[in-house]
């Protein structure tokens, strides 16, 4: 069984094979299915569900990433940010410290040196305005 961790990375994966190659991230699960690849429950939940409200996601991206549009994120951290995003806002069974950390985890090992600053800023803003 894959740990969290371990399910947010394959969930990174998929949305980040998604979005380079303009599939669904839906076809990209089906894809990796029928490859024989392991998918976490988790990891469908959270592709799943980055899916279903990627509109409403990218808008939280867009009000508050200063200075950035969603387009003009490297694709690596864009994906990063919306499965953060997407565990702050509609994930009841994640704590909101353990989704920002998780997710500066991931930019630190996976993306460029100031990554991991960037997405905790913006995370944390958007769980500053979800707390109230």
């Amino acid at each position: 069984m894959a740990s969290r961790r371990e399910s947010r990375r394959v969930a990174i994966d998929v949305l980040y094979q998604a979005d380079i190659t303009g599939e669904e991230p839906s076809s990209v699960l089906d894809d990796w299915r029928g490859a024989g690849r392991d998918l976490p429950e988790f990891a469908v939940e959270l592709v799943e569900g980055v899916a279903e409200r990627l509109p409403d996601i990218d808008l939280q991206l867009e009000e508050h990433a200063e200075g950035w549009s969603v387009h003009r994120m490297a694709v690596l951290d864009r994906t990063i940010l919306r499965v953060g995003v997407y565990e702050v806002r509609w994930r009841d069974d994640v704590p909101t410290s353990v989704a920002i950390s998780e997710a500066v985890e991931a930019a630190n090992e996976l993306s460029t040196d100031d990554s991991g600053r960037f997405i905790n800023g913006v995370l944390g803003k958007i769980a500053r305005e979800e707390a109230g």
